[in-house]
């Protein structure tokens, strides 16, 4: 795991971009969990965010991971580099179902981060480090 501070993100333009559309995204999810992120295929500056939808039978939620990760296959993309996930929250990863999008169409090297607050610092992993033991 590596840390991006908060007060350097601006010097990322690919990150800071995710950064914003992520948040302002994550205004859009309805319930009680409030999630947002952004996909991005680094290689060409393409960045896609998608929210959390609840659904009043849990089991036909559609989590924010997901969503982005499908918007950017709508769009054309069959992969991603990079995928911010961010919440008001101190502690949280993608659940299982969406590691396997993550490790599916972004791979083991995709970057998975964190954020918990709009200025606040970004923990970035490797899919792999998340599922070290994905049957590849």
């Amino acid at each position: 795991m590596k840390i991006i501070e908060g007060k350097d993100i601006k010097k990322f333009s690919v990150i800071k971009e995710m950064v914003e559309k992520a948040w302002s995204v994550r205004a859009s999810s309805n319930g009680k969990t409030r999630v947002g992120a952004a996909c991005a295929y680094v290689d060409e500056g393409i960045v896609v965010e998608g929210c959390n939808i609840e659904h009043r039978f849990r089991s036909h939620d559609i989590h924010a991971e997901v969503n982005a990760i499908s918007t950017l296959v709508a769009t054309g993309y069959e992969s991603f580099n990079s995928i911010l996930i961010v919440a008001d929250r101190e502690q949280f990863t993608p659940c299982g179902s969406c590691m396997d999008w993550i490790m599916e169409i972004g791979g083991e090297n995709a970057d998975v981060m964190f954020q918990s607050s709009m200025t606040g610092d970004i923990k970035v992993y490797k899919a792999k480090e998340l599922m070290p033991h994905y049957p590849f």
